[in-house]
């Protein structure tokens, strides 16, 4: 299995999905009730592919990420041929940018000194979508980049 199997929740929720594949494999439901009761494993391997097929599909269509925490903030771009990150640091230690408190200061004091900031880029290895998935398993989640943009436009014309 490259990624991780999603979990049932998201196997409930992609069950046409899975129909469909099931029957581009010409697995019919009885038979996939059968696979599941005699061959367990089988099935398993079958539901690892689809988790893969899934997340590759999901993962091809990333632009951004973010990961943010108490003190930090990753913003990534995801690029055709790189990943571009902004790092935002917050050095004032009573603020938590995880709570709607702390990312309020944040937004009115983001030219403070109490905040630094960083800007990088990285190719990727061979396995770009690999590379967005291990950010993800390191806590980022895909969003729609209006934080990345803004502070793209904000350091472009500082």
């Amino acid at each position: 299995m490259k990624y991780a199997r999603l979990t049932k929740q998201q196997l409930e929720e992609l069950h046409p999905e899975f129909i469909n594949f099931l029957a581009t494999q010409s697995v019919t439901g009885d038979e996939w009730k059968q696979l599941k009761e005699e061959k367990p494993e089988v099935a398993e391997d079958e539901i690892d592919v689809f988790s893969d097929l899934i997340w590759e599909g999901v993962l091809s269509k990333v632009g951004y990420l973010e990961n943010v925490s108490e003190k930090q903030m990753h913003l990534f771009y995801c690029s055709d041929k790189e990943m571009k990150l902004i790092s935002v640091k917050v050095m004032n230690p009573e603020i938590d940018l995880t709570t709607t408190v702390g990312f309020s200061w944040f937004k009115k004091n983001w030219q403070s000194d109490f905040v630094e900031y960083l800007t990088a880029s990285k190719a990727y290895t061979e396995d770009k979508n690999l590379d967005k998935f291990n950010l993800i398993k390191q806590g980022a989640v895909i969003t729609k980049g209006e934080l990345y943009q803004w502070f793209e436009k904000v350091i472009v014309t500082s």
